[in-house]
């Protein structure tokens, strides 16, 4: 069991959570895509649990490097740009496209993904493995998220509609790129 604490081994043990937070994000497609919005969720803020964890795990025993921050990324890509979209479209959008002004609902969609992939990479290109920045700039994936679910849970009240919630992709969208300064936990 020592390849758990072995930095070099690609299964290591942070770099083992990490690929649980893959895993919960495709269950939560999974769910997604079967209706079940409820399971979906669970496994979506389950794969933020473990990301929460995996980063922990690696800097206590000093377990960070190039192969765990891009793994990191990928998961943090699935779980919180590609899973919170889906989430958005299978519970809100879906059957109403064409109801909706359509370039609206594309451009929502992929804006959002764009800025989170770009966010990630623009984060990789800057991480120095093993250490903590004081801040992020712009809105890191996880809060796009955690911000997109509650826009959903806003629009279940009945307070907001699709378009707000178009709307709101949007800007979220835009502030994980911004110059926005979030402190780190």
């Amino acid at each position: 069991m020592t390849f758990l604490f072995n930095k070099n081994n690609h299964f290591n043990l942070a770099n083992t959570v990490t690929f649980f937070n893959i895993a919960s994000g495709i269950l939560a497609i999974y769910f997604l895509t079967h209706n079940q919005f409820f399971g979906a969720a669970l496994f979506a803020w389950l794969a933020g649990g473990f990301d929460i964890l995996d980063g922990k795990i690696a800097r206590k025993y000093n377990l960070s490097t190039d192969f765990g921050v891009q793994l990191d990324s990928y998961a943090d890509f699935l779980s919180f740009v590609i899973v919170p979209t889906m989430f958005i479209y299978f519970a809100i959008i879906d059957g109403k496209e064409l109801i909706l002004f359509t370039p609206l609902v594309v451009f929502a969609f992929i804006f959002y993904i764009i800025s989170g992939l770009r966010r990630l990479i623009q984060f990789n290109l800057n991480a120095d493995v093993g250490e903590v920045e004081k801040y992020f700039t712009g809105i890191p994936t996880p809060l796009g998220a955690i911000l997109l679910w509650v826009v959903y849970l806003i629009w279940l009240s009945g307070f907001i509609s699709e378009e707000f919630v178009l709307i709101s992709m949007i800007i979220i969208g835009y502030l994980l790129n911004s110059k926005i300064k979030i402190p780190h936990p």
